[in-house]
């Protein structure tokens, strides 16, 4: 997958719903994000979103690919995401599995916002 392909499939899953993420999200995938529970696998992340507003547009900065392995994608990045006023912008990463030519499903995904004190849920 060309380095541009990689860019808009990331930014279909940041704007798409469920039918995106039970496209291109392994049931197997792992993801830490900054809601409750906090750490999802893919059935469960395609559930949130689901049943969470969409984002209406995403811009990407400090974008980095890796390739370390045949049929491994590694990517991380700056998000900015908007919708209905409403602002978020935090460091990324996901990691891509390639399953067949041209087909790729994302098999861990990590956001960390910016500019909010995350609290220790334990504490």
């Amino acid at each position: 997958m060309d380095d541009n392909r990689i860019w808009q499939f990331e930014r279909e899953l940041w704007l798409g719903g469920g039918d995106v993420y039970r496209e291109r999200v392994a049931k197997e995938c792992l993801m830490a994000l900054p809601s409750e529970p906090f750490i999802f696998d893919g059935e469960s992340a395609t559930r949130a979103v689901e049943n969470t507003p969409r984002w209406a547009e995403v811009d990407f900065a400090d974008q980095k690919v890796e390739r370390p392995h045949r049929g491994l994608i590694v990517i991380a990045y700056r998000a900015q995401a908007k919708r209905d006023g409403e602002s978020y912008h935090a460091l990324a990463t996901s990691t891509l599995m390639q399953l067949e030519h041209e087909e790729w499903v994302v098999v861990q995904h990590s956001q960390t916002p910016l500019g909010v004190m995350v609290a220790d849920p334990e504490a």
